[in-house]
């Protein structure tokens, strides 16, 4: 499945290449929120290489589809596809973290090139994402708005405001992605809060909802297709069900992968992996 660029490489080597910088990136910390980077990555390949209109050495182009992170830890993903977009210089992953760095451990925006909005206080990121889309509309201007917000926001009052005033403003221009890896800081989402059928809810609200495996490229493809071209005026919804840590197995095997902290000599093992599966 080729990416929307026009080159020979497929999304699942964008996948890949969005798995390795990341896990470069947390090896200068030593450890960091590599867990959703290397689960997420497939998502990121998708909407970077084949659903999203951007022009990589103009962040600022009034056109572009705008990306809003909501979950501001998630910043060592967006980073690592920005990276393979051309967006930021792979120089620079060597900085991850460090003082006077562009690539926070946080995402914020006014450090970064291309990082639309300083996510970290959840539950606001559906929000900013529904004043960006209504604006657009406004001015007339065709671009999407997609905003990544994780199954721990959908325990926040903040985020079903937003998500009634999306409906409210019949704004078709708005495709939400949740990342459900039902894991949290404390343990699992679902011991939190009870899963409801996910999609089913958000349909209720009056969204177009769809919910996918998020490690399932093909599956991903269709979905943010059916999002775009979704006829009725009403916001749209993804909901990807992904595997922390996907791609690296003997890091998807341990128990706490929130905040996952990694040994040395694994780093090089994790990236042997991926270069393995690379070459089959």
């Amino acid at each position: 499945m080729a990416d929307r660029t026009g080159s020979n490489v497929s999304l699942a080597q964008r996948a890949r290449a969005i798995r390795r910088h990341a896990l470069r990136m947390a090896q200068v910390q030593g450890q960091g929120y590599i867990g959703q980077a290397l689960g997420i990555a497939d998502v990121l390949a998708v909407t970077h290489f084949h659903a999203m209109r951007y022009r990589p050495g103009e962040p600022e182009w009034e056109g572009r589809d705008r990306f809003y992170l909501s979950i501001g830890h998630y910043a060592i993903a967006l980073y690592a596809a920005m990276i393979e977009a051309g967006i930021l210089p792979e120089s620079e992953i060597a900085t991850y973290g460090m003082d006077d760095s562009r690539l926070p451990m946080s995402g914020m925006a006014s450090y970064t090139p291309g990082m639309e909005i300083t996510g970290g206080s959840l539950g606001q990121g559906l929000g900013i994402a529904v004043g960006a889309a209504l604006g657009l509309k406004r001015k007339g201007n065709p671009a999407f708005v997609y905003n990544l917000l994780s199954d721990g926001e959908l325990g926040e009052g903040s985020t079903w405001e937003a998500v009634m005033s999306a409906v409210q403003w019949q704004l078709d221009n708005l495709i939400a992605v949740v990342d459900f890896n039902n894991q949290q800081a404390d343990g699992p989402t679902r011991d939190a809060l009870a899963r409801t059928p996910e999609a089913a809810k958000w349909q209720a609200f009056g969204w177009y909802a769809q919910e996918v495996d998020g490690n399932d490229m093909a599956a991903l493809v269709a979905a943010f297709d059916a999002a775009r071209t979704h006829p009725a005026p009403q916001p749209r919804v993804i909901v990807c069900n992904t595997k922390m840590c996907k791609g690296v197995p003997f890091l998807e095997a341990r128990e706490i992968t929130h905040f996952v902290r990694v040994e040395p000599e694994e780093w090089q093992r994790a990236l042997a992996v991926l270069d393995e599966e690379a070459g089959q």
